[in-house]
């Protein structure tokens, strides 16, 4: 890291999270419940990879809702980029996935959260393990990876329902198909295409034995997705072996954190 990029993150961090306004550049379509804001921010300080963001919307009855969402673009990138899943129960991310179109203004505050963040810096091996929209900030790590030219080890293990609901689907293809030390695992639990290769069940121990690096290589395990399915897999990977205070964890729904 250049002294000049240091002094900037130093200088990042001791300012104040506060909130400022947004303005949508681009929504891009990525699963038929889901989209990524591509978001200007004039007076934005830049992030960690792994970390988040507060969206706020206000009615004009003046009711606010606030939702926490993960940040899918790496720091390299000068607009910020947030993949939201519509919750059909929701209040802000139906209004986000459905209604929000470019032009239209956003109030958030970030970047917040510092421990589950990773950076070229903190080497590997990485392992990233997602369920569902899980994959956000994961995302971010691996794109934030690239940019940075880091030739770390890192596999992903992304679970979902269908090849209809899995997020960035061409570019992990491209990631993995151009990268040596990139491997890409999928697992679809509740159906599978014709020809599926992949695994077809839900995280379980036999496929971490398979998927997840060796203990011995003490590597840095990160977890995010619904509470369940981050409890079971961490405690899968403890089960194997891997230091706890090295499996970083991320929940997000009605129990969790990111509403990712």
């Amino acid at each position: 890291m250049s002294s000049a990029t240091g002094a900037t993150e130093a200088s990042a961090a001791r300012l104040p999270v506060r909130w400022q306004v947004a303005s949508v550049a681009e929504k891009v379509r990525e699963t038929a419940t889901g989209c990524t804001l591509v978001l200007d921010l004039p007076q934005w300080t830049g992030h960690r990879a792994g970390q988040h963001v507060d969206v706020r919307l206000t009615a004009e009855d003046g009711y606010q809702a606030e939702r926490s969402y993960s940040i899918a673009s790496p720091p390299e990138e000068p607009r910020l980029a947030l993949t939201v899943e519509r919750l059909d129960d929701g209040e802000v991310s139906p209004y986000l996935v459905d209604e929000l179109q470019p032009g239209d203004m956003l109030e958030l505050r970030g970047p917040i959260g510092g421990w589950f963040t990773w950076q070229a810096s903190d080497g590997g091996p990485l392992l990233l393990l997602a369920g569902g929209s899980g994959l956000v900030p994961l995302m971010a790590m691996l794109r934030h990876r690239a940019a940075a030219g880091s030739n770390a080890p890192a596999r992903l293990l992304v679970s979902a329902r269908s090849t209809d609901d899995l997020l960035y689907a061409k570019e992990l293809g491209d990631l993995a198909s151009g990268d040596d030390a990139l491997d890409v695992f999928t697992t679809l639990t509740r159906s599978q295409p014709a020809g599926w290769t992949g695994y077809a069940r839900r995280v379980d121990l036999p496929m971490l034995r398979e998927v997840a690096f060796d203990a011995a290589e003490r590597p840095r395990d990160f977890v995010c997705g619904p509470t369940a399915f981050v409890e079971a897999t961490a405690d899968i990977l403890v089960a194997l072996g891997h230091e706890p205070a090295l499996v970083k964890t991320e929940r997000f729904g009605p129990s969790g954190g990111a509403a990712t």
